[in-house]
């Protein structure tokens, strides 16, 4: 049997991929206890904050996901668009901001006279957190409801119910499936953030893995790591579990609401949005007019755009053999989801594990070769599946009649699959470009003595209290992370604006 010329880099890639959890197993091995007392705290701390942070997700995304599914709202497309912004911000940029705002001596207690509780502990996390990642459970959700037939809910009014008792007994229950993966979404990404609870001052694993690490614990950073992702890894098989049943498609379900239920909801959901959006960009502006642009060495943007524009580079080079592996048969998909598992490792995992690979390699260890290593295997799936995506909906005819004609697999490939599937690999590599700019975890452990980007920049302003120094770096990181949900939002399906 002849096989596929994209398997060997395929196998190479997924190969790489695994080698982050055999670090972390042989670092293990020198730590002095698997499990203790201070383990317990931590595993506490974690649990309640993604607890917290899934529930109020599902609070605030279920009745979002609702309004701008079924309710007929003037500006729709801008609305939906608004709603999901919370997405375009770091959730650490929000904790940085919310951190400096809030509490005595706070921006909003030296500008008004007015004092505000101050915003860190488990409850400030749990508060961040749900405003930056409500959007997961609202997109999720909001697909299930418009696979929906409104017939269904006619006939459950013809038969007496009211519209609220149509809610809770047709339609909830047949969207509990998209209500599941967006809060497996939540909690996956509130398992791996660092930066919010480090800042809100919350001893969760990302955190404890940070500070052994900087106390040179390897072994115990190792342990916590590989705890964390047996953590990770179950949540992982859950979702894998989840199956969302299919519908009939008819006729949306539009409802008219008074001009009394519109300030109901304007006035419910203002508050939300303007803390995870309006704060922000207020908080930086006032630094950047207190400040001006003096203070800020444009160097370090230049910085994040030349490693992160290297690594979507790479990461697509990998990515075109990977996802061609995967459409040739069993052996390439397998391959293929070994290489996410490393979208599946937290950043501060990830760092850890290619600290210890880089000390045994000299010549790598604090090189930037090492810190695009960790951005590719980190964000190596979203080009993958982008390219993935493109490929599948090449014609087949097209190669074949190339290969009929006489070109060698080579020319097809270059004159035929290349340009053809080209809009999904530079997708693929806009997605990387961008992830990148936003790591913060990796980066900080990586990255080489002196190499400055805009969210290391970001974090050692915070550690030294020169907030005002944020504004640049900060709105340039929201412009970034904005342009990546313009990408991640053009590849929904059209109908779903169109409702």
């Amino acid at each position: 049997m002849r096989i596929p010329a994209s398997y060997p880099m395929a196998l190479l890639a997924a190969l790489v991929a695994l080698t982050p959890v055999y670090v972390l197993i042989v670092l293990a091995s020198d730590a002095s206890s698997v499990f203790d007392t201070h383990n317990l705290q931590i595993l506490g701390n974690t649990l309640s904050l993604m607890g917290l942070t899934v529930l109020g997700s599902i609070l605030i995304g279920v009745p979002l996901a609702f309004i701008s599914a079924y309710v007929h709202l003037p500006f729709k497309k801008l609305w939906l668009v608004v709603f999901a912004a919370p997405l375009a911000i770091p959730s650490y940029i929000g904790a940085f901001t919310l951190y400096a705002a809030f509490g005595p001596g706070g921006e909003i207690n030296t500008l008004t006279g007015i004092e505000t509780p101050s915003m860190y502990g488990l409850t400030g996390a749990a508060i961040v957190m749900t405003l930056y990642t409500f959007p997961f459970v609202m997109m999720t959700t909001r697909s299930s409801l418009l696979s929906l037939d409104a017939s269904m809910v006619n006939a459950a009014r013809t038969l007496g119910m009211s519209m609220t008792q149509s809610i809770f007994k047709v339609i909830l229950p047949r969207v509990v499936n998209g209500i599941a993966a967006g809060s497996l979404l939540v909690a996956l990404y509130t398992l791996s953030d660092f930066g919010t609870p480090a800042m809100m001052r919350l001893d969760t694993f990302t955190r404890v893995i940070y500070v052994e690490y900087n106390a040179f614990a390897l072994g115990r950073a190792a342990m916590l790591s590989l705890q964390l992702m047996v953590i990770v890894g179950f949540l992982l098989l859950v979702e894998s579990q989840i199956k969302t049943a299919p519908e009939r498609q008819g006729r949306p379900l539009i409802l008219f609401p008074s001009k009394l239920q519109l300030s109901a909801i304007f006035i419910t959901f203002a508050p939300v949005l303007l803390l995870a959006i309006g704060l922000p960009l207020a908080i930086f502006s006032l630094w950047l007019a207190r400040d001006g642009f003096t203070s800020f060495d444009f160097n370090i943007a230049w910085n994040s755009t030349y490693a992160s524009g290297i690594a979507a580079i790479v990461a697509v080079i990998v990515a075109i053999p990977v996802a061609h592996a995967a459409l040739s048969g069993k052996a390439g998909r397998i391959m293929e989801r070994v290489t996410y598992f490393g979208f599946g490792i937290p950043g501060i995992v990830m760092g850890t594990a290619l600290v210890y690979g880089g000390l045994q390699l000299p010549f790598l260890y604090q090189t930037l070769g090492l810190l695009i290593i960790a951005y590719m295997l980190r964000f190596l799936p979203l080009a993958v599946g982008s390219v993935r995506t493109s490929t599948e909906h090449l014609d087949p005819s097209l190669v074949k009649s190339a290969r009929v004609l006489g070109a060698s697999p080579r020319e097809v490939f270059t004159r035929i699959t290349l340009p053809l599937t080209m809009r999904g690999i530079i997708a693929g590599a806009a997605l990387v470009f961008l992830e990148s700019m936003r790591e913060l975890e990796a980066t900080l452990l990586l990255g080489p003595t002196g190499f400055e980007t805009l969210s290391t920049y970001l974090w050692r302003v915070y550690e030294a209290g020169y907030f005002g120094r944020a504004a640049i770096p900060g709105l340039l990181l929201v412009v970034i992370s904005a342009c990546g949900l313009a990408i991640m939002m053009s590849g929904e399906k059209r109908n779903q604006f169109e409702h």
